[in-house]
């Protein structure tokens, strides 16, 4: 048993009222650069409805996430090494420009610079990609509220695999339908197809808290990821020819607060927390031939943390008290496994995702309020989760692989909370046969009803902090999926076993280094006798980048200073041999190399440089 922690998301889709304020603060937060215009690390979907890319889910036709072959091991539904290794320069299966949208702009200078007439004068809209007018036919939010449900609504893949199954349409009149909405960011699975698919071994899975990132420097832009992973959420800049995706705001995480799209739901509805998993059986769970067993299989993943010999397993692992404790009171957990009202998104992948959902019962209360019958009552709701067949088969393809019994529970608790909770509302006593009917008692009621109705912020985000001591470990790479059969790519490639070494994530694979790319002398570019072109936008001229000229003037010799110590006029600025020196500080010895005195050398620290030459330094 090998137990590792892995941070997680829930939403409770009852709550999502389709405002769309986390995709926006997302995309401000994180893509609102050149090459990520049509990138949308969240988005909130209309479901019914086709999702974004369109027709996602389609996996006959894209090829994400994993299957079973004849031994009932598992493979990349996109292919192997060697089919990987044969198209490495292709990569066709994959959704195109138009399966997203063409980004665009509006020609504002023409509104501004427009002359004097009798017409208004229009901004019309400009592709970001070619520069010239377009028209705009789709986005990412395209069908919301179901907009042109009747013409669009029956290519969702799920409405289409259930008119196949049961051979009945789905209606998309207006007083037919039912709607709810569906944010998505990416899964950060325990069984990640995206990192498996990666020939540059790019992405990788952080031991210490299981959040997938991409290595900016590794990645080569093959685009395997973007096919092998099943939810689409692996994106292509084609500005910088690398892969992005969601980072589950990381920086953040790390510091114990939630991620952007969560601190501004307007709805509440997201919860954060982590999970205690055994990471030895990963693969063993995520190969149950059944697909419909993958979510008990996932949830028996999932450790107690409350379990001695979990705690000494955990603690062997080297997982903090406090994480520990984090994982007692973690609300993912508490609805995942002790309620069981959580559930994953399209198990079938096999990927075990991490991001899970409450489905939502308001489709089938608001079919009973529109028919006069009473949408609080225990009785009502039971009937008509039991007789409303086509929500709760089309939840089931969403969470369950098609497994009704499982969506009906979960839909059955919500409704009991819905009726226990109304009577003490209303001073009446607590009907426990209401609790007793679905599997609970009382007392995990009102602790449902407290999580999803009442929680206050640090009740929905429990949020370890990462440790100090830990500050090095988390530069590294270290995937979690890196063991004896396991599909883990830190250290593994399709040219194999440790083909290429794992590069360290830093803050400049976010572009984050704005004084270094524009300063004339760059940071940490002194004594390194080279110079990254990456991180220069071509202003100033950084020193080493060209070589000192004997006849050099003035200007490019500033700030240095000749053999005399004088500052330089044009001549030789001198050699590392002329520039040795005394230190002149009050703990200053003599200097010992090129640049004086050494932490090993008499005097230890010194003082400001002496004339001639310049103080020893640490």
């Amino acid at each position: 048993m090998r137990i590792l922690a892995q941070v997680a998301m829930v939403m409770a889709l009852d709550k999502c009222i389709g405002c769309h304020t986390c995709s926006v603060t997302c995309k401000q937060t994180w893509t609102n650069r050149a090459g990520t215009e049509y990138v949308w690390f969240n988005n909130v979907e209309t479901r019914p409805g086709q999702g974004y890319p369109r027709r996602y889910e389609d996996q006959q036709k894209w090829r994400g996430g994993w299957e079973l072959n004849r031994a009932g091991r598992l493979k990349l539904k996109s292919g192997g090494r060697w089919q990987k290794l044969l198209g490495l320069f292709a990569s066709p299966v994959q959704p195109e420009l138009s399966d997203y949208y063409e980004p665009w702009t509006y020609d504002y200078e023409n509104l501004i610079n427009a002359p004097a007439g009798d017409d208004f004068p229009v901004a019309r809209p400009r592709s970001l990609i070619t520069g010239e007018n377009t028209k705009i036919e789709w986005s990412a939010n395209w069908d919301d509220d179901l907009g042109g449900s009747p013409e669009i609504g029956p290519h969702d893949p799920v409405v289409e695999k259930m008119r196949r199954d049961a051979e009945e349409k789905v209606k998309f009149e207006f007083d037919q339908t039912f709607m709810f909405y569906l944010p998505r960011i990416c899964e950060h699975c325990l069984n990640p197809s995206c990192m498996a698919s990666c020939p540059s071994g790019a992405i990788y899975k952080r031991t210490e808290d299981g959040i997938v990132l991409v290595d900016q420097d590794r990645c080569r832009g093959w685009r395997q990821c973007v096919t092998g992973c099943p939810y689409k959420k692996m994106y292509f800049n084609h500005r910088t020819g690398k892969a992005e995706k969601c980072t589950f705001c990381f920086p953040r995480v790390e510091v114990g607060i939630p991620t952007v799209c969560a601190e501004t739901c307007v709805g509440r509805l997201r919860y954060i927390g982590i999970f205690l998993y055994d990471a030895d059986r990963v693969t063993e769970a995520a190969s149950v031939p059944d697909p419909q067993d993958l979510y008990e299989a996932q949830l028996d993943l999932m450790m107690d943390p409350n379990d001695p010999e979990v705690i000494r397993a955990a603690r062997a692992e080297g997982i903090p008290e406090d994480w520990l404790d984090a994982a007692r009171r973690s609300p993912v957990y508490a609805m995942a496994k002790e309620l069981r009202v959580a559930l994953p998104l399209h198990p079938e992948y096999r990927t075990m995702p991490m991001v899970w959902y409450v489905p939502p019962l308001s489709p089938i209360v608001d079919v009973l309020k529109d028919s006069g019958h009473d949408g609080e009552d225990a009785g009502n709701l039971f009937g008509a989760i039991d007789s409303l067949r086509i929500p709760v088969e089309y939840l089931a393809e969403l969470f369950t692989a098609g497994d009704t019994d499982l969506v009906t529970g979960v839909l059955r608790k919500l409704a009991a909370m819905r009726a226990y909770m109304r009577n003490i509302a209303l001073g009446d006593a607590p009907d426990e046969d209401i609790a007793r009917a679905v599997g609970m008692s009382g007392r995990q009621i009102v602790q449902m009803y407290r999580l999803m109705a009442v929680a206050k912020y640090e009740e929905r985000y429990v949020i370890p902090s990462a440790h100090l001591e830990d500050a090095h470990n988390l530069e590294e790479i270290g995937c979690s999926l890196d063991v004896e059969g396991g599909p883990g790519m830190g250290q593994t490639g399709v040219f194999g076993e440790a083909s290429g070494r794992p590069m360290p994530i830093a803050i400049e694979n976010f572009a984050a280094l704005e004084a270094r790319q524009r300063g004339d002398d760059p940071a940490g570019n002194r004594g390194t006798g080279r110079i990254n072109l990456l991180n220069w936008d071509g202003r100033g001229a950084p020193r080493g980048l060209f070589p000192q000229r004997p006849d050099a003037g003035e200007s490019r010799n500033a700030g240095m200073t000749d053999a005399a110590g004088q500052p330089g006029k044009g001549g030789d600025p001198g050699s590392a041999d002329n520039r040795t020196g005394p230190g002149t500080g009050p703990d200053a010895g003599p200097g010992t190399g090129p640049d004086g005195g050494t932490p090993s050398g008499p005097g230890g620290r010194t003082g400001p440089p002496a004339p001639g030459g310049t103080g020893g330094t640490t």
